[in-house]
């Protein structure tokens, strides 16, 4: 079976994105026939040449107004893996849709228009993409035919974004000189951009590493609910790193709760014994706990921090500020948190990384701010940079998504004083 690797593309509005996506389809044969028919079909009744940006657009909205709104998914083929693809809007008020589609990705595509270069939302994506974590990124400079596929405008847009890049710790695996709409360096070399000896897209697509997965990790599995079947109590969840299995012993987080594994209960599957990363099971264990959702399973001799305060880096995406002092409620995994607001150490303009103000007392719309935060009971959470399951957090205001962020620090020292309890 071949292994399979998630990847997001991000970048400005209309600087390509579901054309990529269409011509890495359409070239590696990953598109029905049925498809294909239907894209011709509706460019003819638009008037349109063949347009690969319709996969994407599966909405007549969409295609009406030309932009993809929603973060959609699918998938092709190489040799090597499968991929998942997941497109990520670009549009400065779709911010929280390309948070959300580039969580679920581990690696990434920057694309940028080689006429209008390098804006303002492209930096904004960028340092998104380091904020989440992601290393393995490709900058693909699209659209090269419109300037004559000329080397030295690739190079100026080349030099622009790695200086970026480099500012929020990303190294660019490629940069590569493309046309999606043309096909050039997309699956294949390219006569036309003779001068560029590197790799094309799906070869530097190859080159990514799947990450040596979370099962090697340390066991994290929040709890998501408990069901009472028949005389068991079955506690449902999704294993989010490392693996368990029947008779290991296992602690409850933050209550303190010990206990053995005595079945691994999964649908249709009565010989299940194991679960690994990325699996959603049930357990039954050899001593009835009574708990709610939110705790989290782990092993003792690899614990994850018990804690009421943390410091996270937080991409603001709300138009109503977050004020210092303000209560707000903190997601992380199945943990919900009433939250104060207890420092605002540094506020960041997201597209230039450029610090605005420190000790701030308020973080605006698409900004970024470190920010220490402090909840009315015990969390259990991780550094992001060693177990990325309890590492990612979501704020809400007035009953919506306002913030994403990650944890960068649970030192009790950091907060003056002990943040555990």
């Amino acid at each position: 079976m071949k292994e399979n690797l998630k990847i997001v593309i991000v970048g400005h509005i209309d600087h390509g994105k579901s054309t990529l996506i269409g011509r890495l389809f359409f070239d590696t044969g990953s598109l029905p026939e049925e498809k294909i028919n239907e894209i011709k079909q509706v460019c003819d009744s638009l008037g349109k040449e063949m347009e690969f940006a319709f996969v994407m657009d599966h909405l007549e909205e969409e295609r009406e107004q030309g932009i993809t709104i929603d973060t959609a998914q699918t998938f092709f083929s190489t040799e090597k893996r499968n991929y998942t693809i997941i497109d990520a809007p670009g549009h400065i008020e779709f911010t929280k849709n390309m948070i959300t589609g580039a969580s679920q990705a581990e690696a990434a595509i920057l694309l940028i228009d080689a006429e209008e270069g390098v804006k303002e939302q492209t930096r904004r994506h960028a340092y998104i993409l380091g904020l989440l974590g992601l290393k393995q990124v490709i900058v693909a400079i699209n659209k090269m035919d419109l300037v004559d596929y000329s080397k030295e405008r690739f190079n100026e847009i080349k030099k622009e974004i790695e200086e970026f890049l480099e500012e929020i710790n990303i190294v660019p695996s490629q940069v590569i000189p493309i046309s999606a709409k043309e096909g050039e360096c997309i699956v294949r070399k390219s006569p036309k951009i003779k001068w560029y000896g590197g790799i094309n897209i799906l070869e530097a697509l190859d080159t990514f590493k799947i990450k040596g997965g979370a099962e090697m990790q340390s066991l994290r599995l929040p709890v998501q609910d408990i069901y009472k079947i028949k005389d068991k109590r079955v506690v449902v969840g999704r294993v989010e790193s490392g693996t368990l299995e029947v008779g290991n012993q296992i602690v409850f987080l933050p209550n303190n709760f010990k206990t053995t594994i005595k079945s691994v209960e999964v649908f249709m599957n009565e010989n299940k014994n194991k679960a690994v990363a990325g699996e959603s099971i049930g357990l039954t264990f050899n001593n009835q706990l009574f708990f709610d959702r939110g705790q989290i399973i782990c092993i003792e001799k690899a614990m994850p921090k018990v804690t009421k305060k943390f410091k996270g880096n937080l991409f603001w995406m709300s138009n109503t500020s977050l004020k210092k002092g303000e209560a707000v409620k903190m997601k992380c995994a199945t943990q919900e948190s009433s939250c104060i607001v207890k420092e605002i150490s540094k506020r960041m303009d997201s597209s230039t990384l450029q610090v605005v103000e420190t000790n701030a007392d308020e973080l605006k719309n698409r900004e970024v701010g470190e920010v220490v935060f402090e909840s009315d009971k015990e969390l259990v959470l991780d550094d992001f940079n060693k177990v990325p399951a309890l590492g990612r957090f979501v704020i809400e205001k007035n009953l919506d998504t306002a913030g994403g962020g990650i944890i960068v620090n649970l030192d009790d020292d950091a907060f003056g004083g002990s943040g555990a309890v």
